[in-house]
């Protein structure tokens, strides 16, 4: 009795051995197999997101391009007030100037006088 008994044992733990060394032979390439679907599923959405990330980076690097020029012409404008104020004054005195200039114009004995009424 002990021999066909013995013989099941052994079969069982030759089975298990047998099932446990095909286990650890295809475990990995079985991951391997896991990890590419898992990639080829998910890589044209990662590759879509990809393209949209660059083209907002893109389209901000553009915006902050504009931003930066806006700021840098109005600092250039404020910038400038001292050259408006510097060209007002002048403005004013040359105004003076011609005004002064009129008023001596009308004193003087080379302008024609109205006719008397002698």
């Amino acid at each position: 009795m002990e021999e066909p008994e013995m013989q099941l044992k052994g079969k069982k733990v030759t089975d298990k051995f047998t099932e446990s060394v095909y286990v650890l032979a295809n475990e990995p390439s079985v991951a391997l197999y896991r990890l590419q679907e898992h990639v080829r599923r998910s890589l044209p959405e990662l590759a879509q997101h990809k393209s949209d990330m660059q083209s907002w980076e893109e389209q901000s690097q553009g915006a902050i391009y504009t931003v930066e020029y806006a700021c840098s012409a109005i600092k250039n404008m404020t910038d400038s007030s001292v050259y408006f104020r510097s060209i007002e004054g002048l403005l004013k005195q040359a105004i003076s100037f011609k005004d002064q200039m009129t008023s001596s114009q009308g004193r003087s004995p080379n302008e024609q006088q109205p006719p008397s009424s002698t």
